[in-house]
């Protein structure tokens, strides 16, 4: 069955929609190139910061070999999407594992500790000998586990940083799992830094200013996010609606157009906000049925389904029994005119008693999408 894949990234990146448009590629290949885009960001700054880590920790000893290990523990969390398809039959258990065991303290405990006795073992032999400790090659693999996951929570997906102990998912909502602005900058830091002997006093100064730039750059997203919730927050409040809870996060590539959901006792509400709105308050709150006696919440992958949105989820039916299409809500609506956009949907269907999860049941975005996503996110 083809892989469901995380559909936040057909949000493109402001400064892409205009080349792809301009030059008349279909929206499938926009798509396309979108999804890949944002996989690729996503890998590059877990790369990125584990490479650092592995520099701080071996950089002066071994050079640019410590960016290659760093970069080699900061991959290993991110595996667990291959572990969850080997371990489960369900695509809806094996989603739901991602961000898991492999994302949490223990594991990076377990992992720096196996990883670090295997490389001392590999790496100090014959004239190395001695050279690197055992307790360093630990260090190393620790921190470039520990601060993927760590990183991993300030975004919106949820990271059971507390696995095996609790399934609790830890997310701040304050950046998006791909940006830019955190990554470039880190990146190039390193790329230059690569050029200078490993004893250099500049290789020193790039590394801090790499992980300063990107210290600051999320001690801004955070302002940002408690900005943007009172925002929300607000506009509830002036608009009368009565919820039981709403979360905000920023949408995918930027940390300036933002979506909101509040959700009440009958439906959903949401949202989207830039910094830019000349308004201090979101333009329209879309109203979204909840539909939730539709499933049969006492079924097992219902269940994870439930716990996989943080119970943020509407429900449609499909002129197909037993078919209906799952929409989590945290994550936005492609269309703020159309409550059925939602950006992360799929198709359930029971087969032989068991829920399958069905490849992406939504329209392809089109340009209008595009063109809307661009002007909301300048406040148009």
């Amino acid at each position: 069955m083809k892989k469901t894949c995380n559909n936040e990234f057909v949000f493109v990146a402001p400064y892409l929609r205009k080349y792809f448009i301009n030059n008349s590629l279909n929206i499938n290949t926009i798509r396309s190139v979108c999804v890949f885009l944002g996989q690729i960001m996503d890998s590059i700054t877990q790369i990125v910061l584990g490479a650092a880590c592995g520099e701080a920790v071996l950089g002066k000893k071994i050079g640019n070999k410590a960016l290659f290990f760093g970069a080699i523990g900061g991959t290993i969390p991110d595996l667990d999407v291959f572990v969850g398809d080997w371990l489960y039959d369900s695509e809806i258990q094996s989603m739901a594992y991602h961000r898991g065991f492999m994302h949490s303290i223990f594991f990076a405990i377990l992992g720096c500790l196996i990883l670090g006795f295997l490389q001392h073992w590999i790496y100090n032999r014959g004239k190395r000998i001695g050279k690197i400790r055992r307790q360093e090659w630990i260090q190393l693999f620790f921190w470039s586990l520990l601060t993927h996951s760590l990183l991993d929570c300030f975004t919106a997906y949820g990271t059971q940083l507390f696995a095996p102990f609790s399934n609790y998912r830890v997310a701040f909502d304050n950046i998006s799992v791909a940006d830019p602005l955190y990554t470039l900058p880190f990146l190039i830091c390193l790329i230059v830094m690569m050029f200078f002997n490993r004893s250099s006093k500049t290789r020193s100064i790039l590394l801090k200013l790499a992980f300063g730039i990107s210290s600051c750059y999320m001690l801004f997203t955070l302002a940002n996010k408690a900005y943007v919730h009172n925002v929300f927050k607000s506009s509830l409040q002036d608009q009368g609606i009565e919820y039981l809870r709403f979360r905000t996060q920023p949408t995918i590539l930027n940390n300036i157009l933002w979506y909101g959901v509040a959700e009440s006792e009958s439906c959903y509400h949401a949202a989207l906000y830039s910094i830019l709105d000349g308004s201090k308050a979101p333009k329209k709150w879309q109203k979204i049925p909840k539909n939730h006696e539709l499933l049969p919440t006492e079924d097992q992958d219902i269940k994870t389904l439930i716990w996989f949105s943080n119970g943020f989820y509407s429900i449609s039916e499909t002129d197909e029994k037993e078919a209906y299409i799952f929409k989590d809500l945290r994550y936005p609506l492609m269309d703020e005119e159309d409550s059925n956009s939602s950006v992360f949907s799929f198709l359930i269907k029971k087969e032989n008693n068991n829920w399958m999860l069905q490849p992406i049941y939504m329209d392809q975005p089109n340009e209008k999408n595009f063109e809307d996503f661009w002007n909301r996110l300048k406040g148009i």
